[in-house]
């Protein structure tokens, strides 16, 4: 159940960021249910991708860069997010997913944006397997 919500929330959080940010989208049909049942499952598959990036890569960059985070009194850690969604935007391109973050200012938006989303939803979900 976990994992389901977790992949929920990533989902939830990247659909809002494409939505609301122009270089940040996913190919195929732009309108209607085509556009849906076109883009349900690599929204999916997009969203497992940035987890397995966030849970491994991020903690080892996390480290490395900590005289930096703190410096910057934590502001370094969205540059991370930002550089962590164009590595998925990469991933999921030479997957062939059809995701993609077009810079890398609009990934620190796309950054920000999924960062709050995430907050929302877990605050309205919860944790309840604690």
């Amino acid at each position: 159940m976990r994992f389901l919500t977790w992949l929920a929330t990533n989902a939830v959080a990247l659909a809002v960021a494409t939505r609301l940010l122009d270089g940040i989208r996913f190919t195929g049909p732009t309108q209607g249910s085509a556009e849906i049942s076109h883009k349900l499952v690599p929204l999916l598959v997009v969203a497992a991708i940035l987890g397995l990036i966030t849970s491994f890569v991020k903690p080892v960059l996390k480290v490395l860069s900590f005289p930096f985070i703190l410096l910057t009194l934590g502001l370094f850690l969205l540059v991370i997010n930002a550089l962590l969604l164009l590595l998925t935007g990469w991933v999921a391109g030479r997957l062939g997913v059809g995701f993609h973050v077009d810079g890398f200012w609009t990934a620190v938006g796309g950054a920000i944006v999924i960062t709050l989303v995430t907050w929302v939803v877990d605050a309205l979900v919860g944790d309840r397997d604690r």
